[in-house]
């Protein structure tokens, strides 16, 4: 009965959640930003399926036409096809970077978070170390030592990601694992391990949905800026800071070049967060919309 009494209320705070999620129109507009670029990264071969790396000079720096609906570049690729596969590596990065950051983010801060003491100092300050270094300079003294390419563009990104779970997970735990019901699992002999995954867990779970969505955005906009200094996803693969890094070359005679890829990392960036806003806003029973 307890369990049908539980499932029965998380199946109403849900409901509840999805109800304000619906209100909020800015939320709303962020999913369906994310939602076409999911579409466009799972059928991209389908949208343009040719070599979105193919030059051909003879339609080099071509202003957006009807035959190239947002113009070629510098070696006569469309635009709008490096585009629309460059969502596949964007979307890839983001997502790599994130599971990097759960993985080892979220156990240390529960770690330190639950057993306290010398545990905790030591993992506090560790993780003071790497927030004494700006997110994106972690990440860029990391590929520096890594190399470049994108499998160490996505661990350079997530292990700057690392240190903002572990103090997110950390407060949250202190707070809940003082809660009546973690004391009363304790008082029946409950085993540590059994008492942070059903118990505390599931209780700092909003939070990190919510910087898991946030941090997305800020990982593709981390990773558009270790491209535009060339050292993220290497060339030819289309990734939209680095064509925006060999646009800024020709921003007088042909803006388009990298006027349309800056548009796609803002739109993409902006539709994390404003999904991140909406479901701090429906999740957090602190948050009225």
């Amino acid at each position: 009965m307890t369990e049908e009494k539980e499932h029965r209320e998380y199946a109403g705070q849900f409901r509840r959640s999805w109800a304000k999620l619906k209100r909020n129109k800015a939320a709303l507009f962020g999913g369906a930003l994310l939602l076409l670029y999911l579409f466009t990264a799972l059928f991209a071969p389908v949208l343009y399926p040719g070599s979105p790396s193919a030059p051909n000079l003879m339609i080099s720096l071509e202003k957006p036409s009807r035959d190239h609906f947002l113009g070629t570049d510098e070696l006569g690729r469309t635009i709008m096809g490096r585009i629309i596969w460059g969502s596949r590596v964007s979307l890839l990065i983001a997502l790599g970077v994130i599971s990097v950051g759960l993985v080892l983010g979220v156990p240390l801060g529960l770690i330190s978070g639950y057993y306290g003491g010398k545990i905790d100092f030591a993992i506090q300050r560790v993780t003071d170390m790497m927030l004494a270094f700006p997110g994106f300079l972690l990440a860029l003294a990391l590929v520096a030592v890594l190399g470049v390419g994108l499998k160490n563009t996505v661990i350079s990104i997530g292990i700057s990601m690392i240190p903002i779970y572990i103090r997110l997970v950390r407060g949250c735990v202190l707070s809940v694992k003082e809660q009546v019901y973690v004391e009363a699992a304790r008082a029946v002999g409950s085993k540590d391990f059994r008492i942070i995954v059903r118990h505390i867990l599931p209780n700092v779970m909003v939070p990190i949905t919510v910087q898991t969505s946030l941090g997305m955005g800020t990982a593709i906009l981390f990773a558009a800026g270790l491209g535009f200094l060339g050292l993220g996803v290497q060339p030819p693969n289309p990734e939209w800071g680095a064509m925006l890094g060999s646009g800024r070359a020709y921003l007088f005679n042909a803006p388009h070049v990298a006027t349309f890829p800056g548009v796609a990392i803002f739109l993409a960036v902006l539709s994390f967060n404003l999904l991140g806003d909406g479901l701090r806003d429906a999740l957090d029973p602190r948050f009225r919309i």
